[in-house]
């Protein structure tokens, strides 16, 4: 127990609790116990996931400065969660050009970025040399940013179309300069809520397959959930489980990253898509949430990660004290939140995210795609100066997506790009 006394709290949470600090793996019947934690007993589950994350990473609160790129939001898949995807015959469907791609990393780059993620829609028929290409493209221009880029449901899709195996494919993109993947499109990893929210999307086993595949060839990926529609506590668990015994396996996963749905402008929600489909996560289940992953896998998974484009920066101010040790990106350009109706903005400057952190009793810390720390701030003077400080209106120096999607600039056309063998 450390220095922490929990006799106040209830003996079965206690157990569990002392359980954890005392470096035992929990179970996925102790985790769901917790899940149902209220009042002084979620406070506990707090303060040990607090005293967890302080023994496991420090008092360091690192970020990224990066750039999000989502090229296209035209997309054959119909996922009921999905704000941001058009079909390819409505008006606001965008692709950007490849030079137009290479442009924004540029300019990212140029801005102080050590990073850029590349998601997007899943356009018909883009062959999966594209993907190749792109990275290629993008690397040639600015050699030194780390490609953070495509989910493995764009995996899935660029092999398929590509007519190579995952690994194959994987090899490809790596070659042309592809740094890490996101873990996303894992949303729950429980095939009948996916059957229900997002069928036809990337199945679990696939899923699995494709992550797993990653981390044999040496790219590492995040690990993500979606959580707040429509799936229980348990699954949360569950999910966090499943990650758990693959980290194990490969040690690939570089963080864990809890993602409330945006409901407002979710097609589940606004259109009733979905029977019984919740408002998005409360207060206090994003506190469960991160809390929980960090006794579940913070002795395998050690960065947790709190979403300001989520929550919001004062919110995920307060996850620092709940288990939460990252506090994600700059971002520069979100569209995917945004388009689902999140209010936060698409950019938080690297002084503010150092402010947060200092706030917070902490020490801020920028650190690369892979959790190497490029620069601790020990002290406010050692701040660097960044570009995008200065930046007073980011939807007007960088766009966004309400501006790509009124305008005709990049409408979508079928590709005509000819790609290069991804084999």
């Amino acid at each position: 127990m450390d220095s922490l006394n929990l006799d106040w709290v209830e003996r079965s949470v206690r157990r569990i609790l002392d359980r954890a600090l005392d470096g035992a793996e929990l179970s996925v019947a102790e985790g769901i116990r917790l899940t149902a934690v209220t009042g002084r007993e979620l406070h506990a589950l707090s303060l040990v996931a607090d005293e967890m994350r302080r023994r496991q990473v420090g008092d360091v609160v690192t970020y990224v400065v990066n750039r999000n790129i989502n090229f296209t939001n035209v997309c054959i898949k119909h996922c009921t969660f999905c704000a941001f995807s058009r079909d390819h015959r409505e008006e606001e469907g965008y692709f950007l050009p490849m030079d137009e791609v290479v442009r924004r990393a540029i300019e990212a780059w140029e801005m102080g970025a050590s990073e850029v993620c590349l998601q997007a829609g899943l356009p018909p028929k883009l062959d999966g040399g594209y993907y190749v290409d792109l990275c290629r493209a993008i690397k040639a221009a600015v050699p030194e940013l780390h490609l953070h880029a495509f989910s493995p449901e764009e995996i899935l899709y660029g092999a398929t179309r590509s007519g190579v195996s995952i690994p194959a494919f994987l090899r490809a993109l790596r070659e042309a300069g592809l740094g890490t993947l996101p873990g996303t499109s894992a949303e729950i990893l429980d095939q009948e809520v996916r059957d229900v929210i997002a069928r036809g999307r990337i199945t679990v086993s696939q899923w699995i397959e494709v992550i797993t595949a990653a981390h044999a060839e040496g790219i590492r990926t995040t690990s993500t959930i979606m959580y707040g529609h429509i799936e229980r506590p348990e699954h949360w668990v569950r999910h966090m489980d499943l990650l758990r015994r693959i980290q194990t396996d490969t040690g690939g996963f570089t963080e864990f990253v809890p993602l409330s749905l945006i409901h407002q402008e979710s097609p589940m929600y606004r259109r009733g898509l979905v029977p019984g489909v919740r408002q998005g996560a409360t207060g206090l289940e994003v506190v469960r949430m991160h809390a929980l992953a960090r006794l579940l896998l913070g002795p395998t998974i050690r960065n947790i990660q709190c979403s300001w484009v989520k929550e919001g920066p004062k919110l995920a101010q307060h996850l620092l004290a709940c288990g939460a040790n990252d506090l994600g990106g700059t971002l520069i350009n979100e569209s995917i939140s945004t388009s689902a109706g999140a209010g936060y903005g698409q950019l938080v400057p690297p002084a503010e995210l150092r402010r947060l952190a200092r706030d917070a009793g902490r020490v801020p810390a920028r650190r690369s795609t892979e959790y190497a720390l490029l620069k601790v701030y020990e002290r406010e003077e050692e701040d660097d100066d960044s570009p995008l400080d200065h930046v007073e209106n980011a939807e007007a120096r960088f766009g966004s997506y309400r501006r790509l999607t009124a305008s005709g600039e990049f409408r979508f056309v079928h590709p005509t790009h000819t790609p290069t063998s991804a084999a």
